[in-house]
This record gives structure tokens, C-alpha cells and sequence, in this order.
């Protein structure tokens, strides 16, 4: 079996493996998750060479990064990559009664707040340690900065905050030693020209905005990217679900339910994957990764069983005819970078 490729990410020293892990299904996102089965989850990724693992604070506020620390702690730090976030800083909830889940089934017992000052992103950076039990991590990004959770008021005094104060505390971590590299993790388009017009990020996360049903990133974002030489990592590759599930009944699209819209293009995508032999799931894993900027996609799993068919996905040979054929039926950009040869192995 072919090992996993590695990508340097943007500028950074820091290659990650072509296929990630995004821990926020640990944080009992929608469903629980029990301990047991997260640790054999966690145990499937690394035995099958999957060496770049994200988290954050927020995903099961904390519980995340307990489950992915416990786990990688028993590892040679030298061996992975691991990335967390900054802006939400945790307390422990006073009344459990009114305690606020939020997206989380069974989140830790903790409220937060934003803050992305010099106090806060210090506060943060050593909490998750704490959490994570380790001594630093490689990649540190500012989390949810953008118009998904904020109103442009909220995003406009959040920046100020960053750039007046919270930036130092990211340039003195990375001068320390302490990260390798500074991003930022972002849902919706329209921020990435906005940060870099700021402060010389490193890399972004994109959770939504290109995928195989989106690649609208192509005007701005990802060539302001290509320009600042700035690495990306593809968070939601699956459009969070129904590049995966394909047109069911209760397929999501962007953490809703699928309108027929898109419904109609998923299965249309769908019918010219079957013609090549191609799983629908393995092409949209698979398309980001063709992007010159892109150096890691992270899909998230529940159990053993969907890392092995991400893995699955990730090997299964694409032929460059698929691409083609889906751009001349309109369902892809003309302009959209799609992977070299057959596949990402270029076989």
C-alpha cells in the first residue's frame, strides 16, 4: 500500500500528510462520540499513516482536545503535526441547567467568550496545552473570525483587537519557538484578502467555501493565497455530508438540509463519477488537493470504519477523463486546478 504523501505547507518548515484528521466529530458534534470508540478512531488514523491532526477549543468545548491529546501524548511528538486554535477563551459553567451546548450533543461543562487580544490568545494557547498535555503544538490558528458566527460590527472590532494586540502574542509564540506556523480557520468567503491585508498569515483552514459543488474561492481568495504564497488546508471536503451520502433524502449541504438545487448538481456530479468508475465521495476528497495552495484535506470520522473509507477514497485512482468531463458539462470550473495524472498519485 502506497504511503501517504506529505505537502509543505505555504512558507512554513511544516509538511503535513495530503490527508489529515479534523477532530471536531470528537467533540460529540451532533452525536456522541464514547471515549472507547474515539481512541480506536484515533488509533485507525495513525496505523494507517495519517500524521497531521487539527483541533480546537471549541469542538465539544474541550473535550476534542482531551480525546486527541490523550492519544498523541502515547506518540513521538517528532512524528506528527498538530494544529489548535485561538479566540475563545473557556470557563466552567456555573448553573448546568441553563448550560448552552451549543452544536455539541455532550460538550464539556464550560462557557466561553471571544477575545482575540494579547491576554486571550495567551490564555488560550496554555489552556489547550493543558488539555492537550503537551509542551507546544506545530500550527495555531485564529478561529471563527468571519461573518458564519459574527456581524460585520463584531468582525470589524474583533479585527482591530487581533491587529492591535492579539497579533503580538502570535509573533511571540512563533519567534519562541513555541508554533511553527500562524493561520487562521475561516467558514465563508470574503475574509482571506481581509487577514492578509492585515498580518502575513502562514496558512488558512477553509471549512466550506471550495469544494467539488463550490469553487467560487477561485476569484479572490485562493489566488490572494497564491500570491502571499500562503498555504490552505480543505476542513469540510464533503460540503458536510452530501458529498459523501450523494442526493439522499436527508443529505446536509453547509450544515443544512440540501436544496434540490443542489440536490440536482450533486447527483448529476454523481452519474459521471459512476461512468468512470469513481465513487463520488473519493473525487470530492480528492479535487481540493489538485490546487497548487492546498496542502492537506481533514476530513473528520466517527469510527475506525470512515477512516479507513477516507483512506479508501484518498487511494482510489481518478482518471484525468472524470475532471474533464464534469468541466465540459458545466459542473466544474473551467479554471478549477484539478489533480495531475490518475489520481493523486499521479499513477
Amino acid at each position: 500500500m502506497p504511503a501517504i504523501g506529505k505537502r509543505k505547507i505555504g512558507k512554513t518548515d511544516v509538511s503535513v500528510t495530503e490527508i489529515g484528521y479534523g477532530s471536531a466529530p470528537l467533540g460529540d458534534l451532533f452525536e456522541d462520540v464514547p471515549e472507547e470508540l474515539a481512541q480506536r478512531t484515533l488509533t485507525t488514523a495513525w496505523d494507517a499513516g495519517i500524521r497531521y491532526f487539527d483541533t480546537s477549543p471549541f469542538y465539544g468545548y474541550g473535550k476534542s482536545e482531551h480525546r486527541v491529546g490523550y492519544f498523541l501524548r502515547q506518540k513521538p511528538h517528532e512524528e506528527f503535526i498538530l494544529s489548535t486554535k485561538v479566540g475563545r477563551v473557556f470557563s466552567a459553567a456555573p448553573d448546568l441547567q441553563t448550560f448552552d451546548r451549543g452544536l455539541w450533543n455532550n460538550p464539556l461543562p464550560f462557557n466561553f467568550y471571544y477575545d482575540y487580544s494579547y491576554d486571550g490568545i495567551m490564555r488560550t494557547y496554555e489552556d489547550s496545552l493543558q488539555r492537550l498535555g503537551m509542551h507546544a503544538v506545530e500550527l495555531l490558528l485564529i478561529h471563527d473570525l468571519d461573518p458564519f458566527f459574527h456581524n460585520e460590527a463584531q468582525i470589524q472590532a474583533y479585527l482591530t483587537q487581533l491587529f492591535t494586540s492579539g497579533w503580538r502574542a502570535l509573533e511571540e509564540l512563533k519567534s519562541a519557538g513555541m508554533i511553527r506556523g500562524v493561520g487562521a480557520g475561516v467558514n465563508m468567503m470574503g475574509m482571506i484578502p481581509r487577514f492578509l491585508d492585515m498580518m502575513p498569515l502562514d496558512f488558512f483552514i477553509l471549512a466550506l467555501p471550495y469544494t467539488l459543488l463550490d469553487q467560487d474561492a477561485l476569484d479572490v481568495e485562493l489566488p490572494a493565497c497564491e500570491e502571499h504564497d500562503v498555504g490552505i488546508v480543505i476542513g469540510a471536503v464533503f460540503a458536510s455530508g452530501i458529498l459523501v451520502t450523494g442526493p439522499t433524502e436527508n443529505a446536509t449541504y453547509k450544515y443544512a438540509p440540501a436544496t434540490e438545487e443542489i440536490m440536482e448538481k450533486t447527483r448529476n456530479i454523481q452519474l459521471i463519477c459512476e461512468r468512470h468508475g469513481v465513487s463520488l465521495a473519493a473525487a470530492a476528497l480528492q479535487f481540493p488537493l489538485g490546487h497548487p495552495c492546498v496542502a492537506s484535506v481533514i476530513p473528520g470520522a466517527i469510527q475506525p470504519a470512515y477512516v479507513a473509507s477516507n483512506l479508501e477514497n484518498y487511494r482510489q485512482v481518478i482518471p484525468g477523463d472524470l475532471w474533464a468531463e464534469l468541466k465540459h458539462e458545466g459542473l466544474l470550473r473551467e479554471d478549477a486546478p484539478v489533480p495531475a495524472g490518475e489520481g493523486v498519485f499521479g499513477i
